[in-house]
């Protein structure tokens, strides 16, 4: 009870007094506060600005020239307004990145277009490089982990993306790849790769769309996120998803579902903490 009439009493009455009191010692305004005191990333974008923003990126610049005149914040503050500017470049860039690859999974696998056949052999190319596929309709695809002779029917779920992830992963990280693809064929911890993959693109689309990969991507990147950021982050995802499988070595495949559970959970509690980045350059650091 006691807290309810401290809320109501701090939010109607002491908090206007008190940024009244800090601006008249500071000669800032709450927001020019906030945005000098916060370290660049995350912490800063996430505590300043979670609630306020609803602009587009192409209205950044006009924003940021709105807010000084409205807050009367001299011009010659350029920490203030670069700080603002990365902020709501950040925010408006983690909506338009959402939408492209929301865009990308509705985008069903089409055997019929050429781009798309094009990705697909692509893949079997970097994976499978001393191994011809005889034919496009083969039981060969199962030996890079997709479950029938013809792999457009796992891209349902998730569409191209699907694919796209699983072609990115191969081509800036061929050598890991390769190797994952290898210990994907163990006898006793062995999964379908493919099929995993695919999944674990679910994970990374999931994580971006309820929000919870707004800390890494704004410790990532000083500026608006881009598909490339979510490319990175799906390869950290299998990377280390590989490693958690073999550390955890499950009596079967049957159980996948249980510890993909537990795999996502540890990646979401990861993701709390404010200061969080996870890419596959820095996992593999020595």
């Amino acid at each position: 009870m006691w807290a309810r009439v401290w809320r109501f009493l701090y939010s109607n009455y002491f908090r206007f007094w008190l940024k009244w009191i800090l601006r008249l010692l500071t000669g800032r305004c709450e927001l020019q506060r906030l945005l000098a005191g916060a370290e660049a990333g995350a912490r800063r974008t996430l505590s300043v600005l979670r609630n306020a923003v609803h602009v587009e990126e192409a209205e950044v610049e006009k924003c940021v020239r709105d807010v000084m005149k409205e807050k009367k914040i001299e011009q010659k503050d350029t920490g203030f307004k670069t700080n603002l500017h990365i902020s709501l470049l950040q925010i408006t860039g983690y909506k338009k990145l959402y939408l492209n690859v929301e865009n990308l999974r509705k985008v069903p696998y089409d055997s019929e277009n050429e781009e798309h056949e094009e990705q697909l052999i692509e893949l079997w190319n970097l994976l499978m490089p001393h191994e011809n596929l005889k034919a496009r309709i083969s039981k060969q695809w199962c030996d890079i982990g997709f479950q029938g002779d013809d792999p457009k029917t796992d891209f349902r779920g998730m569409g191209l993306l699907g694919l796209v992830n699983l072609v990115y992963f191969s081509k800036h990280y061929t050598n890991e790849a390769r190797q994952i693809l290898s210990r994907s064929n163990h006898p006793k911890l062995g999964y379908s790769y493919a099929i995993v993959g695919i999944n674990l693109t679910e994970m990374a689309y999931s994580l971006l769309k309820n929000g919870a990969l707004k800390a890494h991507l704004y410790n990532m990147i000083s500026g608006s996120p881009e598909m490339e950021h979510f490319h990175q982050f799906y390869c950290y995802l299998v990377y280390e998803f590989d490693k958690f499988w073999f550390e955890e070595e499950p009596e079967s495949i049957m159980h996948f579902n249980q510890y993909r559970e537990k795999f996502h959970e540890k990646i979401k509690g990861l993701l709390l903490d404010h200061s969080v980045v996870l890419t596959l350059q820095d996992t593999k650091k020595p």
